[in-house]
């Protein structure tokens, strides 16, 4: 299992009709086979400055390469992701086995 995670500040004002017009393309991410357990979170932690977060679950890594080169999420990045975030982290992140 991979989980996908990524936080992000936007370029738009709290609260505006161009952020949620965002969050709502994001959350069409959800609809791209394979993809588990999405879900759209916004940040509440002041050690950080990001606002928001999508974390979504994959059972293996060819489930996830699918995910990352499938039409919708790269036209998402292409044409939405990369005009208007202006900050993000990305962990990709497995359960620890010793």
């Amino acid at each position: 299992m991979i989980t996908h995670s990524v936080f992000f500040k936007l370029i738009h004002k709290k609260g505006s009709d161009a952020e949620a017009l965002f969050l709502s393309k994001a959350a069409a991410l959800s609809s791209i086979p394979g993809v588990g357990n999405f879900q759209l979170l916004e940040e509440v932690s002041p050690k950080n400055s990001f606002d928001f977060g999508l974390s979504m679950e994959f059972p293996d890594q060819s489930t996830y390469d699918a995910y990352n080169t499938h039409p919708e999420h790269v036209a998402f990045v292409q044409q939405v992701w990369l005009n208007e975030v202006a900050e993000f982290q990305e962990i990709d992140h497995i359960p620890f086995s010793q």
